[in-house]
């Protein structure tokens, strides 16, 4: 299977940003991608910000991995997270 990679940059209010991939199926709308961008935002109890389009961009498309597999079958997408996605 293959999957759609999409590199997202959301600037937190308290300063810096947050960086992560949202992995989804190649065929996933873009919409769709935005909501479970902001999906992931609330699930780390940031709802006063969004992932807008200019936030999220496609990157590439590549094999899926197994680990991410789970995830985008269960909820349809996995988050790769890189840089300030620890919430403090």
């Amino acid at each position: 299977m293959e999957v759609a990679i999409f590199d997202t940059y959301v600037k937190r209010r308290e300063g810096g940003y947050m960086h992560f991939d949202i992995i989804v199926s190649a065929d996933t709308n873009y919409e769709n991608v935005l909501t479970f961008g902001n999906a992931y935002l609330k699930s780390k109890s940031i709802e006063k910000q969004s992932v807008s389009s200019r936030d999220c961009r496609f990157c590439h498309v590549q094999e899926m991995i197994p680990m991410w597999e789970q995830n985008i079958l269960q909820q349809g997408y996995h988050i790769y997270e890189m840089e300030g996605c620890s919430i403090k």
